[in-house]
């Protein structure tokens, strides 16, 4: 599920054959106004025809496509998505782009040749990834240690030094890798699995105790902060 209170009409997904990678599509509807929430990953998408990758996000993003358009994406694993489509996260923090503005000419000529001949705009945005995949170096393993550890709550300065990296070298890693540094990404992840645990009916005060918030209101004023809404209205939206 993307990063929502709940699946917006019109929106299914499925894992992947890329590592960690979800495919999903939806047609816009009347719930334009559900926000995609800040989750630590990047997208590339197919819009009506047209390649974009999605960067980052640090706040709430709300979809700006017109009723009944037709988007399909592919959602990278948190960290793996720059090492694949060949540039930093933090350069397309908190924007959605045109692929071409990112690549070469030939390869979004190649990407967009593979999305128009397969079967659908979503197993073409596979089958680029798996083409990408193939020809480009895989990240960092570390990457992925760095969002396990801090999505089960590890504190930042405790991971720096389980890492060896010292914490200027995490930070510029966390910057190529998920667009922000280590602190904005533990925010992040913590507010998933507060989320997590609130559409699941945990109470909200047992939720922030879970998930190393120091009390319920601390948890509401990160909620808000975040997705731009009150956690109560956010898991009705």
């Amino acid at each position: 599920m993307p990063a929502n209170s709940a699946p917006p009409q019109g929106y299914r997904e499925r894992p992947a054959l890329v590592s960690g990678a979800v495919l999903w599509t939806r047609t816009m509807a009347g719930d334009s106004d559900t926000p995609v929430l800040p989750d630590g990953s990047m997208d590339l998408l197919w819009i009506d025809g047209e390649l974009f990758v999605a960067g980052p996000d640090t706040t709430a993003h709300h979809p700006s496509a017109a009723p009944h358009a037709r988007i399909a994406g592919i959602r990278f694993y948190p960290g793996s998505a720059p090492a694949l489509l060949g540039f930093p996260a933090h350069e397309i923090r908190d924007r959605r782009v045109e692929l071409a503005d990112m690549w070469s000419a030939a390869d979004t000529r190649r990407a967009a040749e593979i999305v128009a001949t397969a079967s659908s705009p979503a197993i073409g945005l596979e089958q680029v990834a798996r083409w990408r995949s193939a020809v480009t170096d895989p990240g960092d393993p570390i990457l992925r240690r760095i969002v396990t550890e801090l999505r089960a709550g590890s504190a930042v300065s405790a991971l720096a030094d389980s890492l060896e990296l010292g914490p200027r070298r995490l930070h510029r890693m966390s910057l190529s890798a998920f667009g922000y540094g280590p602190k904005t990404l533990a925010r992040v992840l913590r507010m998933q699995r507060a989320l997590a645990l609130a559409r699941a009916g945990v109470p909200f005060a047992d939720t922030a105790a879970r998930t190393g918030y120091s009390d319920q209101a601390h948890l509401a004023r990160d909620i808000r902060d975040l997705s731009g809404m009150p956690l109560s209205r956010l898991l009705r939206a």
